[in-house]
């Protein structure tokens, strides 16, 4: 398509310059000219290769100029001559391939279409009209995997990301920012939560242990229609957030996992805030020491069984009884009955969540 595009331009062109005038590709193959025999053939360019640049190279009698910037070098311009003539068409006729090119990218590029639904760039009514004109399958089974880095590294966990994933009809990798790329991932119906943290947890582990990148990646749920892409995405990025108040010690958090937290993240903070006024109204959570709290912490990991927890905390029972005990005067509620258990799990939770006061999406 784009070279279709670049011939035509070229056509229209052909009267006004007279000397040859194309377009090479990354291999420096001719993929549009003014002389139409010469399409498919190729140009020794390693020593413009070796010397790529903002300007305008000689290269066997040719002046060569990349399209775009240099980051990322497709197409090349290319008019035959080396004069200062020749270098001023091709710098006119590489602006005009450049913008060209970023054209055809917006309207025709199925990456850049489903970077502006996960961005809600696209107004939904559009959506349907845009996937019919790149042919794009609207309605597979798809995921929206946010990887973010934690450190900052040489590594471009765009491009690592992009070689596991090389399918670009049906895997997109998008750069969101300098920390985040998402990974679009089509997937089967019938897949379970589980597989997809194996495969996010493949990711962290290529990054980690191959190219020393330190991520944790946050799971949006499985979507089976294209305009949903947006909500797993916000799903994936409050997984993150969630994540990094509630289970900080997880590199890969599933937003269908979260359980109470993701309730908690959706409450306003004033009725937080209320919430802990009515359930501490003896005394302040602040009042209970790290021990205390460490205690608790441990009496709910052992389903609040206090043989179990105080063989765990290496202390006598009695002392747990009298620790609970001393809780239980704090704050009236006692531990080892289940409704008060639960009461004081979600408060601590909120407590949590208040201090850490997370972005929401």
């Amino acid at each position: 398509m784009a070279n279709r595009l670049f011939q035509s331009v070229i056509h229209q062109m052909r009267s006004t310059i007279d000397c040859t005038i194309g377009v090479l590709d990354s291999n420096f193959n001719i993929i549009a000219c003014s002389d139409l025999g010469r399409i498919g053939e190729n140009i020794d360019a390693q020593e413009f290769h070796t010397n790529i640049g903002s300007k305008s190279t000689i290269v066997n009698g040719y002046t060569v100029k990349a399209l775009g910037n240099s980051d990322q070098l497709d197409y090349y311009a290319f008019v035959q001559g080396d004069d200062p003539l020749a270098e001023k068409y091709c710098s006119i006729i590489a602006i005009s391939f450049t913008n060209i090119k970023f054209y055809y990218d917006e309207k025709y590029d199925r990456r850049n279409f489903i970077k502006n639904i996960i961005l809600d760039n696209i107004l939904p009514g559009d959506i349907y009209i845009k996937a019919r004109e790149l042919y794009f399958n609207s309605d597979e089974t798809r995921s929206v995997i946010l990887i973010r880095a934690l450190d900052k590294n040489d590594v471009s966990i765009y491009d690592v990301v992009q070689n596991l994933f090389p399918d670009k009809n049906k895997d997109f990798v998008i750069n969101i920012n300098e920390t985040d790329v998402a990974l679009v991932k089509e997937v089967k119906q019938d897949i379970l939560s589980k597989d997809i943290e194996n495969l996010a947890s493949s990711i962290a582990d290529t990054l980690s242990g191959e190219f020393y990148c330190h991520v944790v990646i946050g799971i949006g749920s499985t979507v089976e229609n294209i305009k949903d892409l947006a909500k797993s995405f916000k799903e994936a990025q409050a997984a993150l957030e969630v994540g990094k108040v509630f289970d900080t010690d997880k590199s890969i958090i599933n937003y269908d996992n979260l359980g109470i937290a993701r309730l908690i993240y959706q409450l306003p903070t004033t009725l937080c805030e209320t919430y802990l006024s009515e359930v501490f109204k003896r005394g302040s959570i602040e009042s209970l020491d790290q021990e205390t709290l460490f205690t608790i912490q441990r009496f709910f990991e052992n389903n609040l069984n206090v043989s179990e927890t105080s063989r765990k905390l290496f202390v006598h029972r009695n002392t747990l009884v009298y620790r609970l005990d001393k809780i239980k005067k704090i704050t009236g509620l006692d531990l080892r009955e289940f409704d008060h258990a639960i009461i004081f799990k979600i408060a601590l939770m909120v407590n949590k969540y208040l201090k850490a006061n997370p972005i929401k999406y």
